[in-house]
């Protein structure tokens, strides 16, 4: 009598490559090395195969928060950053996020699973998480959509949504997978090289000479510089043309860094000030680049130019989309560079002499400090103290080299306006689409990019509570991230907004937690701190390694709008 034995069950690390690893395999041949997610059941074959990978993966708590975290990576880097979430409610939950990306020009590339291949179309057999048309939620709100029938398709596809996500302007885009081509085997090489060819908009020679002809003829020229200059990397040509023209230079919110702060030509990014709004007003040849001029960089949409326009932009709907101009659909960066060589040698102003020597009456340089003033002196008029002494001691703390990224809060509406970054991107916030809760995941996303620099997150308390449950992650991964919550008991700039309008508010009064013992119940050290001790606090706190609270119990208050001419 003979006897067999049995063969041993197969290992994990003996199964088959699945759909699932094609799709790591093909982000990895594309150069990513982060992941940033959340699993659920229908995408556990892709998040399978990350254990099978080099990729690094960082879990969130939300999908929303993961997707705030990939929107941050995508800024600080440049480049790509995938999100993986499974289907129906988690990837529903990325919504905001995706349409905070879109608005900021942010590469996320999320892909979510799908039900199994027989369940498209929604209601035949009830799957869990099953909806008729997921990817309908996606189409206005992202790039692009992109979705996978095969597995053989997934290369491909992942290809082109990573090409669609660095074409100019960057953006998030949408692809789906159905769960069972994610699990799958298949019997094919691994994916080697993938090629992509992101489009870049290059201006057109002519549309460049004409604009130059008109920006050294202006008598006074000024350029409002949009979030399209950090995106594009176009920092130098914007400093190396306003030199050249000596034309003073207002950054938008979203471009703050693009122009050094304390240049003599620099104007800061007092966008809400009819001080600034009239300056932009008065010049007679505007140069409005990688800004849409929407409502937040038109002060509301008040601002009426009195002279000629001229708009670079890449993103084509949004050129001339608010006011009419010699429209350049281009790159930033293409764009101020080929501007820096036809201004070359040409005089600067159409009178022969030029303009008065820097500091003289008259002066670009003069008149942009002139400006600064008038500003400073309407602030100083309004008993705004405190808020002024905690903006400034937030930046004393600040390292040079340390990022911030700040929510929907008072203090990060003084930021926009008053806060200067010292340097480019690094001053990031939810002002494109406006969604609460984005400060402290995009701050993990961007110590997730560089985790040797400290990086700073700033909340309201009511702000805070969409992403406490990140403090998790916070301590799971030791990211060196100090999280500044300004507790003044509700949502703040809401009790404003509507005590101004209808003389008390409604709605905005919160209970919550004692954020101290909150954190700390996390692991995570925290303070709680006051006007006068906020920056020794702060800069403690960020000079310690991995994550950390500081709680400052506060009830600022807006400058008072000036969105209208006087």
């Amino acid at each position: 009598m003979s006897t067999t034995t049995p063969a041993p069950a197969p290992s994990p690390t003996d199964r088959p490559r699945t759909g699932g690893d094609l799709v790591v395999e093909s982000l990895a041949a594309l150069g990513a090395r982060t992941v940033f997610g959340l699993p659920g059941q229908h995408a556990l074959g892709v998040f399978d195969a990350l254990r099978r990978s080099a990729l690094r993966y960082v879990g969130l708590r939300v999908e929303n928060n993961a997707g705030f975290a990939a929107d941050a990576y995508a800024r600080a880097t440049h480049g790509v950053a995938p999100l993986l979430v499974s289907t129906g409610p988690g990837a529903l939950m990325t919504l905001p996020a995706l349409q905070e990306a879109a608005a900021a020009s942010a590469a996320v590339l999320a892909i979510g699973s799908q039900v199994p291949l027989a369940g498209i179309g929604g209601g035949r057999h009830g799957y869990l998480h099953e909806l008729t048309d997921q990817s309908a939620a996606f189409r206005d709100v992202v790039k692009s959509v992109h979705t996978v029938r095969t597995a053989s398709q997934i290369p491909s596809a992942v290809a082109a949504a990573w090409e669609s996500a660095l074409s100019a302007p960057h953006g998030p885009v949408w692809l789906e997978i159905p769960q069972d081509v994610l699990l799958a085997p298949v019997d094919v090489p691994p994916v080697g090289a993938l090629a992509v060819a992101p489009r870049v908009p290059a201006p057109r020679r002519e549309l460049i000479r004409a604009a130059a002809g008109r920006l050294t003829g202006a008598r006074r020229p000024v350029i409002l510089a949009g979030g399209g200059v950090v995106r594009a990397g176009a920092e130098a040509e914007l400093l190396a043309l306003a030199e050249r023209l000596r034309a003073p230079v207002v950054t938008t919110f979203g471009g703050k860094g693009a122009f050094p702060w304390e240049h003599p030509l620099s104007l800061g990014s007092w966008l809400e000030d009819r001080h600034t709004t009239d300056f932009l007003e008065d010049a007679d040849t505007l140069l409005v680049v990688g800004s849409g001029l929407g409502e937040l960089s038109s002060n509301y949409h008040t601002f009426r130019p009195r002279g000629r326009v001229v708009q670079i932009e890449a993103d084509l709907g949004k050129l001339e989309s608010n006011h009419a101009a010699l429209g350049i659909h281009a790159d930033a960066r293409q764009a101020l560079a080929a501007l820096v060589e036809e201004t070359a040698g040409a005089g600067a102003g159409a009178d022969a002499v030029g303009p008065p020597a820097p500091g003289a009456a008259g002066s670009p340089e003069a008149e942009v400090a002139g400006v600064l003033a008038r500003v400073r002196d309407r602030l100083a008029a309004q008993d705004l103290g405190l808020e002024q002494r905690v903006l400034a001691a937030v930046r004393e703390a600040l390292p040079e080299e340390a990022v911030s990224c700040w929510d929907m809060t008072i203090l990060a509406y003084w930021a926009w306006s008053a806060f200067d970054p010292r340097r480019t991107n690094a001053l990031h916030s939810a002002q494109g689409a406006g969604g609460l809760g984005y400060g402290f995941p995009a701050a993990l996303g961007v110590a997730v990019s560089d985790p040797g620099r400290p990086v700073l997150a700033v909340s309201g308390d009511g702000g805070a509570m969409y992403s406490i449950a990140e403090l998790a992650t916070a301590r799971q991964y030791g990211l060196p991230v100090t999280w500044l919550i300004v507790d003044d008991g509700g949502y703040g700039i809401l009790r404003e907004y509507m005590t101004d309008a209808f003389g008390e508010a409604t709605g905005t009064e919160l209970s919550r937690p004692d954020f101290v013992a909150l954190a700390e119940s996390f692991g995570v050290p925290a303070v709680r701190t006051d006007p006068e001790r906020l920056g020794t606090d702060l800069a403690a706190a960020l000079a310690a390694p991995g994550p950390s609270v500081v709680v400052l119990p506060a009830r600022l208050r807006m400058f008072a709008p000036t969105h209208l001419p006087a």
